[in-house]
């Protein structure tokens, strides 16, 4: 018994051994190399030698990583899970290109993984094993064959060789322009007008406003530039703004109390010049200004007509015992006050926040009519509101005591109520985009969401994440998100809809037209035009 034993291990070790190993080594593992000719991703140059995940090639054919960056900036998106295996799809994402760039330098070839586990791509399966090109894992990254059917059929992207440039891929989701301006940019603001970026550059003690043509960034010309005073504390912090289509720009110069803000218009010659100085809102209205006085401590009568006209002299406002353009509290021992530059101006009216000076606990917050013209003016809402925005023909306003928000005719008639808030959540901000009202909400933990209204059932939450900054562009919601998370800014529709999520961590964004400027966590600048 022993000796069949013996004899039946013996034969199935030689069994064994008439087995081709290289045919069981190539289901699992395969001999792969670096590219030896150029690879281009959306006019970025991949440098493969030090490349924590290079490209490779196997069969001749190169293969792209699957890297959180790289997919992005094809916009591709990827799903894992136990069940369902690995997923690729196109999606609505773009991203900065990212070097992965390490101190060690890589090898001409290695070895990658031919994976077992499930694959789809835009939902459809696909058979690894029978692949002539299949999937690879290199560095337990997922590697995909840049075939003319995945690259061309599924992702539609545009797929080029040439002798001299090597290969070719472009992509068709939106990309992210880098802005190659001065980093102070980053620390400070930048904004686009009219063909040209204008940025400031802090030098010494000295800052100095530049504008450059949109082609030509070398074209540097200087605006404006003025000494800082930094016996206050170092303030370099420049606010460019955008009124009635003119460029305006400006800084705070001193202390708190004893200090003023200078307000700076950019004339068509590209020079800027001095035309305020204090804590004021300014509004264009027919044939002049409108200045709201916001100095500290805060005083009655505040309200100011100053004529286009220089021969002309300036006037005073509405009623003199209101005071205008503050969001005043009160209670038994202190007032609190706080400025807004909410104060709309349509044709000869001008819509205003004001409260009875000297001050009246009952009689705060509330919005006035005044006729520029004939200087009359009347109480269009009798509640103490926080907030106000005229959209469309209608005015909306939150109320103070309750936190909702109202809706009435710009008389002030026909209120009535649109959104009904749980307090202690607040809403901090409301629009229209094509008739469909939007709305954020800061919860009890200083959180903010964004929601849509909805005619029936309850509000949509559009987004989960916690919003930083929102705006307007193009009829897009432009929402920059709580650092940290996955993606730094998101794009919706007007219907609340996805438009594009960007992967970089953005600092601040600016606004002009169809583009939006972001400054980067990084330092880096980067422009995106709105589709």
């Amino acid at each position: 018994m022993g000796k069949k034993l013996y004899v039946l291990v013996l034969l199935f070790i030689l069994s064994l051994n008439l087995i081709p190993t290289q045919s069981i080594a190539a289901e699992k593992n395969v001999k792969v190399q670096l590219p030896k000719f150029t690879v281009t991703l959306n006019g970025n140059v991949v440098e493969n030698e030090y490349r924590e995940y290079p490209l490779l090639v196997y069969k001749n054919i190169t293969y792209f990583p699957m890297t959180w960056y790289d997919c992005r900036l094809l916009g591709l998106e990827t799903k894992w899970s136990q069940n369902e295996g690995f997923e690729i799809y196109e999606s609505k994402v773009t991203s900065s290109y990212v070097s992965y760039k390490t101190q060690l330098k890589n090898q001409d070839a290695y070895n990658a993984t031919i994976p077992e586990f499930k694959i789809k791509i835009n939902g459809k399966s696909i058979n690894n094993a029978k692949e002539e090109y299949p999937f690879l894992v290199f560095r337990d990254v997922t590697y995909f064959p840049l075939t003319w059917k995945i690259a061309h059929d599924e992702f539609n992207w545009d797929y080029k060789w040439d002798n001299a440039e090597g290969l070719m891929i472009n992509s068709k989701n939106p990309q992210l322009e880098t802005l190659n301006l001065s980093r102070d940019v980053s620390e400070n603001g930048i904004m686009l007008f009219e063909g040209y970026y204008y940025f400031v550059e802090t030098v010494e003690a000295t800052n100095e406003i530049y504008r450059v043509p949109k082609n030509n960034i070398l074209e540097k010309e200087l605006v404006y530039s003025y000494d800082l005073n930094d016996s206050y504390g170092f303030n370099n912090r420049v606010s460019f703004d955008i009124r009635d289509n003119e460029l305006w720009f400006s800084y705070h110069y001193g202390g708190a109390v004893m200090g003023y803000d200078v307000y700076c218009k950019v004339n068509d010659d590209g020079r800027a010049t001095v035309e305020y100085r204090g804590y004021l809102d300014l509004k264009k209205v027919s044939n002049g200004t409108l200045i709201i006085n916001q100095s500290v401590p805060p005083d009655g009568n505040n309200l100011e007509f100053l004529p286009s006209d220089k021969n002309q002299e300036s006037r005073r406002l509405g009623d003199s015992n209101l005071i205008y353009g503050w969001h005043i509290e009160i209670d038994e021992q202190t007032s609190g006050f706080n400025g807004n530059n909410m104060t709309t101006v349509i044709e000869e009216n001008v819509y205003i926040m004001a409260s009875s000076y000297p001050l009246e606990n009952g009689d705060l917050n509330k919005i006035y009519n005044i006729n520029l013209i004939t200087n009359e003016i009347a109480r269009v809402v009798d509640s103490s509101v926080n907030w106000f925005k005229i959209i469309e023909g209608k005015i909306y306003y939150i109320k103070d005591f309750d936190e909702d928000l109202y809706v009435a005719n710009l008389d002030g008639t026909n209120e009535q109520k649109i959104i009904d808030i749980e307090l202690p959540t607040t809403i901090e901000w409301f629009d229209i985009i094509n008739h469909n009202p939007f709305y954020l909400v800061e919860d009890e933990e200083k959180q903010f969401y964004l929601y849509k209204v909805e005619e029936c059932g309850e509000d949509t939450l559009v987004l989960k994440e916690s919003i930083e900054r929102i705006k307007v562009v193009n009829n897009k919601l432009v929402c920059k998100l709580a650092e940290g998370k996955d993606y730094g800014l998101k794009i919706f529709d007007d219907e609340g809809n996805i438009n594009l999520a960007i992967t970089d961590q953005v600092e601040d964004i600016f606004t002009y037209e169809d583009r939006i400027i972001m400054t980067m966590k990084d330092g880096s600048i980067k422009l995106l035009k709105i589709e």
